[in-house]
């Protein structure tokens, strides 16, 4: 069997990979089944940065190789193209994107440089898997180099439609460089059709109804991929003492009430700024609620180094004061803000405890939230999902209570039913919920977009065609 070689913006960890979840737990699965190489950024920032030693670590069949970055790679391609551009526009914030380019050069640069050091480790039948979008161009460099091997990408994050990618500065250059994979894979459905509508008015493309582009004489897979995570091992997180001790903690801290949870990490794209003012709208509007559903929010601190990062969590502390001041009691309190981490078998006994789940991003590839409160719940008496129609999850997971979270009417509606829902239907929603995410598993993604890579597998002659 042919190598695996994988590469992502940062690698590990190996031994506990469940505990990491989503992404981890697939790339070592895959390479513990037929060996191979884990390569990315060691997260580490020294002076000598792509240019020094690469680190090297063995773990049963798989090497984990890391190369660090210089403090200009880190704010220059990694804070600045991959967070301050790239993302935002990814995720349709147009109005929160830095255009300059300083930043695209030193994009560029590292995408090169990343290319350069594993050129010389492939193998002439690895199959290589590159990942999320710090790494759109290095396919195209591995190509510039003589690479022939088969080369497949999956992006995590939503791809925009055309009118919004074109804003970018220099966008032709960057997506057709990901012309260079075999395979180009996508969350969704519709962010495939945008890459497509993309070539399509662009470049002329033609597309074939069984996944293939065709522009300019070079041919690629393009699908739609869903990411799923291991459904049996978060059930079995969801009946772990750990689990159980904090789903009692919470439920003797407020017996007999109903508990609504979302867990996000703080960024503008959760739409957590939305999510709180529809919870203050549901205790406006169904008094009833008011002593007896509280919101419990986990939301960890993420790239605190960027302003709007930092907005937010003081627009969440500002919404959680004021609803608090409002409406709580000696024995009741509405809003509950966490910004520290929890493991994961915490968050599992959380969301089997809580009998909503509340998933409202604004803009997301796929979330996986989703997808782990569903595989939590009791099968005798299980919660409800409200979910947000820009999730990618949204998309398979359609029995969950679908919202605009724009709608700040619609959302608190959407909580309300879900509060006073009967058993019968929740049995009934959960069901459809747990069968695709049981169906559409973590190994289930993996193993199908490498089945699509090595079919895909690309003539090592044909040149990739210049634009």
């Amino acid at each position: 069997m042919s190598r695996l070689v994988v590469v992502s913006n940062r690698v590990g960890p190996v031994r506990e990979s469940a505990k990491a979840g989503g992404l981890a737990v697939a790339i070592v699965d895959a390479l513990r089944a037929q060996g191979g190489v884990w390569y990315g950024w060691s997260g580490d920032v020294t002076p000598e940065g792509t240019h020094g030693m690469l680190k090297t670590e063995q773990a049963g069949r798989i090497s984990l190789v890391t190369l660090d970055i210089d403090e200009a790679d880190y704010e220059g391609y990694y804070a600045g193209f991959s967070n301050r551009t790239l993302w935002p526009i990814f995720h349709y914030r147009l109005d929160l994107a830095q255009f300059d380019r300083e930043l695209e050069k030193s994009y560029w640069t590292v995408n090169e440089r990343f290319a350069t050091r594993l050129f010389p480790m492939l193998q002439d039948d690895d199959v290589v898997w590159v990942h999320d979008y710090h790494f759109l161009a290095l396919g195209s460099n591995l190509r510039a180099m003589g690479a022939r091997q088969p080369i497949g990408f999956f992006l995590h994050i939503p791809f925009p439609v055309p009118e919004v990618i074109a804003a970018l500065p220099g966008h032709a250059a960057l997506v057709r460089a990901m012309l260079a994979y075999d395979v180009i894979g996508f969350q969704t459905k519709r962010d495939a059709r945008a890459f497509i509508r993309y070539f399509e008015e662009e470049f002329g493309g033609i597309a074939s109804e069984d996944g293939y582009l065709t522009v300019q004489g070079r041919t690629v897979r393009v699908g739609a991929f869903p990411i799923g995570i291991d459904a049996e091992t978060f059930r079995k997180f969801a009946m772990s003492p750990e689990a159980h001790r904090q789903g009692r903690r919470l439920k003797l801290s407020s017996e007999h009430r109903c508990h609504v949870i979302g867990v996000d990490r703080i960024d503008y794209t959760k739409g957590l700024v939305e999510r709180f003012r529809s919870f203050s709208r549901l205790l406006e509007h169904y008094p009833e609620n008011r002593g007896h559903v509280s919101l419990l929010q986990v939301a960890p601190a993420s790239r605190e180094d960027v302003d709007a990062y930092v907005d937010i969590r003081e627009e969440l502390e500002r919404i959680t004061g004021n609803v608090n001041g409002r409406f709580s009691d000696l024995h009741w309190t509405p809003i509950r803000l966490i910004t520290r981490p929890l493991q994961r078998r915490s968050l599992a006994g959380l969301y089997r405890a809580c009998q909503v789940g509340l998933v409202t991003p604004l803009r997301d590839g796929m979330n996986l939230v989703a997808k782990e409160y569903v595989a939590a719940q009791a099968e005798d008496d299980p919660g409800v999902l409200v979910l947000s129609r820009f999730a990618g999850a949204a998309e398979a997971l359609s029995a969950a209570l679908i919202v605009n979270p724009y709608d700040i009417e619609e959302t608190a509606e959407a909580i309300q039913r879900a509060v006073i829902m009967p058993l019968d239907e929740r049995q009934d929603r959960w069901r459809q919920l747990f069968d695709k995410v049981q169906t559409e598993d973590i190994r289930a993604w993996y193993a199908t977009f490498l089945s699509a890579l090595r079919a895909a597998g690309r003539d090592s002659r044909d040149p990739i065609p210049e634009f």
